[in-house]
């Protein structure tokens, strides 16, 4: 574990699209899928288009973070559906405690600037 811990880490920081593109596919899930669930994980915050989609995936791909797990047939149309490697997933888990920490960071910021100028 510690070896493709440190390979996992070698990824950190995300950029946000890249952790929501990961994020979607805890469950496989095609391109467009992806951009959907994308939007509903952020509720609308935030949105992937197209270009930026397959461009995204290619690079995950590419760092093995993702892989291709099959086919979908819709509307005569075939469409990609990618999933997690283990790799990807411990990225997940590894990047969720990351801002996990910096969450309870920044409330713990923000309690302590409460009423103050500062915080204005």
């Amino acid at each position: 574990m510690r070896d493709i811990d440190e390979t996992a880490k070698r990824f950190l920081p995300l950029t946000e699209a890249s952790f929501y593109i990961l994020a979607s596919l805890i469950e496989p899930r095609h391109g467009y899928g992806i951009m959907q669930n994308v939007a509903a994980l952020s509720e609308n915050q935030v949105r992937i288009g197209p270009g930026t989609i397959y461009g995204a995936l290619s690079n995950l791909v590419k760092q093995d973070l993702i892989q291709r797990v099959g086919e979908l047939e819709s509307e005569g149309e075939r469409r990609k559906v990618y999933g997690l490697t283990g790799l990807g997933r411990r990225v997940v888990v590894l990047e969720s405690k990351r801002l996990t920490a910096l969450t309870r960071i920044a409330k713990m910021a923000a309690d302590a600037l409460k009423g103050s100028q500062l915080e204005e």
